[in-house]
Formats: C-alpha cells, structure tokens, sequence
C-alpha cells in the first residue's frame, strides 16, 4: 500500500524551482501607484490605462505605458513595473537593452531583473557575475536563492547548495531550505542529508506543510513507513486535517499497531466508529460501551444502541448484575422493536434464558430468529439452551447434536452447553 505513496522524485523537481525563480511576483501595488504624488496632470490616466493593458494580458503595451510614466515622472516604480512587463512579455533583450541604457550598477532591482532576463537567455556566465554582485550588495535571501539558481541550472550542484545554505543560515526560511533539501536528494544523492536537514528544521523550527510533506515525499521514496508516521503525526499536530488523520490511522492499522492506534483516536476524537471497532478487537467492553451509547446519542442509530448492550454484557464483572441486567434487557428490546436484525434477537433471547429472566419469552425470540436462518449453530444453542432451562434436557440434547455438526459446533461455550445438558439427562436417569 506504501509504495504507492512513494513520491517520484526526478529533475523536474529542479526545473520547477529555476521557473521559480526565472520570473519576479507580479507587482501588485495598484493602489500605491495610484496614491502617491502626481508629477503630471494625466499621470493617473496612463496609471489606469497602463493597468488594465496588464490585467488582460497586454503586457507589450502595458509595459511601454510604464516606461512613458517613467520619463515623464522619473519615477523608478514605473521603470521596474515597465521591465517586469517586458520579462514576462519574454522579450528578455528589450529588458538587457533597457537597464544598460540606465547605466546604474547599483540599484539592485535593475540588477536583478537583468540577471532573470539574462538567465532566460541562458546567458549563464553574464549572470552570475550580475548575482554574484547582487548577493554582496544586498544580502537579501532572494539573490541567495537567484546564484543558486543559476549554479543549478549550469549543473554545479555543490555551489548552488553552498549559497542555499548561506541563505537559511540567516533567517532559516523554509522555502530556502526546501530547495536546498531538493538538489541535496534528487541532483546529488545525499539522501541522508537532505532528510537530516528537514529533520533538524522540523524538530528545533518546527514542521510546517510544506517540509512535513517534503519530508514524507523522501520517505515514501524510501519506503520509511516509520518516518512517514512519525511526519504525520507531527504533520496532524500543525493542522488537525481530517485527510492526515485518515493516513495515519490506515498507517497503524497496517503495521498492527492497535494499542498506538487505539490511543491516537481517543486523543484526536476523529474516527469514533473505528475506535469502537478497536475497543470491540481488543476486548475492552467497558470502553466499547460507553462509546457506543454516546454514538448512539449523537446519531440516533440504533445500531449503536444494539452494540452497547452486547459490550456492556460482556464487560460485566460479576457486580451490580441485576443493575446491568435491566439495562442490557431494556437496550435489546427497544432495538428488535425498531431492527429486526437475528443478531440482537438471538443476543436478547439468550440473555432472558440464560439468568432466568423469562425463558419461555427468550425462546420465542429464538425461535424467530431460527426461521431466518434454520442452520445457524449459535441460535439453535441459544434454543437447546431454553429447553434445558425448561428441564426438557432430551431436546436440548437433540438439538445440541446437530449443533456440533455445523460451523461453530466446537466453540468453547458450546461444549459446556453439551456437558451440562449430558448431565442433565444422567441425572434424571440416575432419579429414574
């Protein structure tokens, strides 16, 4: 089931991460652009001319609109807003040609749009020297991540890592060290790394989605099925998400792990139904029943009502018996009155029997049951067992040899029903 979480992972991991960041965010400043100081009359007009060019997809026109803002006002957010037009326009030499026409090395914005429009280009070499600059300049976590880009790009792994490093160093971004994780694993097998990377983050930082799921992604592809529960579960604490909840309960129910099971459900409440169903595995009545009332009150299912009969009956310790006896009884009948399901008509006719509380009543619940199914070893018991409780030991006897006959013959409770009734008879032959 596992090795079809694995993730696959391959280079297109990497090929997302350059388009990441071959392209800036697009600008969204409408509001800014169109409150600061106006250094013409129509400066808005152009604003507004320019900015509905961009929204449909006009970015040719939208971006010489920005650069007509930018001459007449010499405002640099048009300038930048122009260019970023241009790259995503993918005229990337009209972008080159543009900046160097400013002349200006030090404004790391034109510096860093130069360098997108020139990895575009894969001009691979012209750009780094530009990053490369821009990374002394600003040691901001972006132009880390931009060189680190293009050392990926041309395949120099061990660099790209290095200033990926530098980067999470400073403020410890996840995004950062997501990228770094990637070409750690995937580009140059240091598996073990990249998984002790995200590790070290998730446990001191903090595991967010984005390196909880990382980090299941690797151990899917490592078939960890240890790692993957242990990332959920720390996953789950984050977001509570009901889907991650699912996961980790499949994930326990396939290693076996039902005491673990049993305890995440109680303390997350999110699967009530199997909880019960676990409580019912591991024989832990007197939990079973208490669950099942308070699913039975919550949803009206009579069904629920049904199983907490049965699990209080079997959770019965030998005290307070007439007490449970009334509620098991009281339980059983409002559930046959409503369903009309053999199991708790059997269950409620053997209970009348078997403590004396109305026997003749128990069997006729019994004898129903038995026109559905003729065959059933454990209702033709519970009906032998009436009889014997009657004192009419041969037919119970006669029944009870058919029984031993059917699947289900040889259970334990069975061959006690079959000592008692043989003694039965002997003692009456014994009185004869």
């Amino acid at each position: 089931m596992f090795r079809k979480l694995a993730i696959t992972l391959s280079f297109l991991l990497v090929s997302l991460f350059m388009v990441s960041c071959a392209f800036p965010q697009k600008p969204k400043d409408e509001k800014v652009l169109l409150s600061s100081k106006k250094s013409f009359e129509t400066e808005d007009i152009y604003i507004l001319s320019a900015l509905d060019y961009e929204q449909n997809g006009n970015l040719k026109v939208a971006a010489e609109l920005f650069y007509i803002l930018y001459q007449k006002s010499e405002k640099k957010e048009y300038l930048y807003r122009s260019l970023n037009n241009t790259l995503y326009a993918k005229e990337f030499q009209r972008v080159i040609d543009t900046i160097d026409k400013e002349n200006d090395t030090k404004d790391s914005s034109l510096l860093r749009i130069k360098t997108l429009a020139l990895i575009n280009l894969n001009r691979l070499d012209e750009a780094l020297k530009l990053a490369d600059i821009l990374v002394k300049q600003t040691s901001l976590t972006q132009d880390y991540l931009l060189i680190s880009s293009i050392y990926t790009k041309q395949t120099k792994y061990d660099m790209a890592v290095k200033y990926l490093e530098s980067a999470y160093t400073k403020n410890f971004d996840e995004n950062v060290l997501d990228k770094m994780a990637i070409i750690l694993y995937v580009n140059l097998g240091r598996k073990k790394d990249a998984i002790a990377q995200l590790e070290t983050h998730s446990r001191i930082i903090g595991c967010s989605e984005l390196i909880c799921h990382r980090l299941i992604g690797f151990y899917s592809n490592e078939n960890n099925i240890d790692g993957i529960l242990q990332t959920y579960l720390r996953l789950y604490k984050v977001n509570n998400n009901p889907e991650i909840a699912e996961k980790i309960v499949q994930i326990y129910g396939y290693k076996k792990e039902y005491k673990s099971l049993v305890l995440f459900l109680e303390e997350s409440k999110t699967d009530n139904e199997s909880l019960l169903q676990l409580y019912s595995m591991t024989k832990d009545y007197t939990k079973a029943y208490h669950l099942a009332d308070k699913l039975y009150e919550e949803s009206g299912d009579i069904e629920f009502l049904g199983q907490s009969a049965v699990f209080e009956y079997e959770s019965y310790k030998r005290s307070d018996k007439k007490v449970m006896l009334t509620r098991v009884v009281s339980k059983l009948e409002k559930v046959v009155h409503q369903d009309n399901t053999p199991l708790y008509k059997n269950y409620l006719g053997f209970v009348l029997i078997d403590h004396d509380i109305d026997v003749k009543k128990g069997m006729t619940y019994i004898k129903d049951v038995l026109k559905v199914n003729p065959n059933s070893a454990y209702y033709l018991d519970s009906l032998a067992w009436g009889y014997f409780k009657l004192g009419e030991c041969q037919k119970a006897l006669s029944i009870m040899n058919k029984v031993v006959t059917l699947d289900g013959g040889n259970d334990p409770e069975v061959k006690l029903h079959v000592k008692k009734i043989n003694k039965c008879i002997q003692n009456k032959k014994g009185k004869n």
